[in-house]
């Protein structure tokens, strides 16, 4: 499995302050079966994002941590307008890997029309946004339609592992479930931020996706789709999981036909 957003990295966001829980969260990332992990640390008004800085951590890491989980760098953007016009001069700065997917969070309250302006800036400059936990924002509790605009205009949707498990709520974990069971959902990742409370696991999610959405699909949110996205690579990008429609109606269908 494949890890696009977790905070690793330590003493740089609010993720762990010392090495030693950096290289505890990797080896809890390997045991759940993670071979490859982004690192994703903030970049918001409280957490300045620093590339010199986040490149020595990782290669730090690479050095101590023999073994899985590769690590890769990435960023936790904020859509804010300093981060954005940043973004525009520096298309590849926050991005996986240098390449083109970009984590974007966003807002907790905002305007549709707002964030669609803001996500197309990115689009037009050759970034390919990937919506972090929408199922954690209340706007987007109330309704998806305003995903269903951002994925029209290009974008992904990344859902948080432990969201379609209950750690955030009923309203999240409701809003996850019908983000993967609607087609919504591009990616899984597990937004780790320590070895407890928020792990770095994604096997716990794996399993349930597989018993309610199938095999393919769950390989495809945890696997297939993140790999194309720490290899650079859109051609693969698609709907994880197509919706089916019910017995009930499958039956009616025929009989109108």
């Amino acid at each position: 499995m494949i890890d696009i957003h977790s905070h690793i990295l330590w003493g740089i966001d609010d993720g762990p302050r010392t090495l030693d829980e950096s290289l505890a969260m990797l080896r809890v990332a390997a045991a759940a079966g993670t071979t490859d992990i982004v690192a994703t640390p903030h970049a918001n008004s409280r957490y300045p994002f620093d590339p010199v800085v986040i490149a020595s951590r990782i290669e730090e890491l690479r050095q101590i941590h023999i073994g899985p989980p590769r690590i890769h760098s990435g960023c936790d953007f904020h859509l804010s307008p300093l981060n954005i016009d940043d973004a525009v001069r520096n298309p590849v700065k926050y991005t996986i890997n240098s390449g083109q997917y970009l984590m974007v969070e966003l807002p907790e309250s905002f305007s549709p029309d707002s964030i669609r302006h803001a996500l197309h800036s990115l689009v037009d400059e050759g970034m390919l946004p990937v919506i972090t936990h929408p199922e954690r924002n209340p706007v987007l509790q109330r309704s998806q339609e305003s995903i269903d605009r951002w994925i029209d205009l290009g974008c992904l949707v990344q859902i948080t592992a432990q969201s379609l498990m209950g750690r955030f709520g009923r309203a999240a974990k409701r809003a996850a479930w019908q983000t993967v069971r609607t087609g919504r959902a591009h990616f899984i990742a597990s937004d780790a931020h320590d070895v407890t409370d928020r792990p770095p696991c994604l096997d716990g999610a794996y399993e349930l996706l597989r018993k309610e959405v199938g095999e393919s699909a769950a390989g495809r949110l945890v696997k297939d789709h993140p790999l194309a996205a720490i290899e650079n690579r859109d051609d693969e990008i698609d709907t994880a999981y197509k919706p089916q429609a019910k017995a009930w109606y499958r039956f009616f269908r025929t009989m109108i036909v």
